[in-house]
């Protein structure tokens, strides 16, 4: 029991004692914070995830005819999809028949020429040296890749013909967009052969 004050009211200062609040509620715990770091932004990186996620939907095409899941996208300077394309090379017979010579393809038909100055090409495996050469030779601005293929990569982990200085357009190359989900699509389907 609290001891009374004088007059009979209780003290405050006594053990055990309980202010009065009024209707004061009491604020909901915090659940405790995820001790893990959030990613840091990259500036570099980010702004190329949507359209990647859109190579990924066209890699994921691709294993319905046995060709292997690669897709690639082309966009104009201001974001508009020219063009897109996955590999075909089983399906037609056509051995230039991969992803980024089909999405390129496309892209100059929207465009009415050859010429892809300002665009950007993202696509879900690092190219190979034919398609280096096609992405040189319609001059688009940028390459964006997900995976790297140490086996095969013509922009950057083999080769580098994409920026060979000795040729006369060398787009800016950006690697490892989502690189995880890319490379799981691949790796999901070699294990499934």
């Amino acid at each position: 029991m609290i001891p009374a004050g004088p007059g009979g009211r209780r003290r405050a200062d006594a053990p055990g004692h309980v202010p009065d609040t009024g209707d004061m509620t009491v604020p909901p715990t915090t659940p405790p914070s995820d001790p893990r770091p959030s990613p840091a932004p990259d500036p570099l990186r980010d702004p190329w995830i949507a359209p990647m996620r859109r190579a990924l939907d066209e890699a994921g095409r691709a294993p319905g005819t046995g060709d292997v899941p690669v897709g690639a996208v082309v966009l104009s300077a201001d974001g508009t999809v020219l063009g897109t394309g996955h590999n075909e090379r089983e399906a037609t017979g056509d051995p230039t028949a991969h992803a980024e010579v089909l999405a390129l393809r496309e892209a100059a038909k929207a465009v009415g020429e050859w010429r892809l100055t300002g665009c950007t090409l993202l696509v879900t495996l690092e190219p190979c040296t034919m398609c280096a050469g096609a992405i040189v030779l319609s001059r688009v601005d940028r390459v964006v890749y997900g995976a790297r293929d140490a086996k095969a990569g013509a922009a950057g982990s083999l080769w580098d013909v994409i920026r060979d200085r000795r040729l006369n357009h060398r787009p800016e190359v950006i690697t490892g967009v989502l690189e995880a989900d890319c490379a799981a699509l691949l790796t999901d389907f070699f294990r499934a052969r």
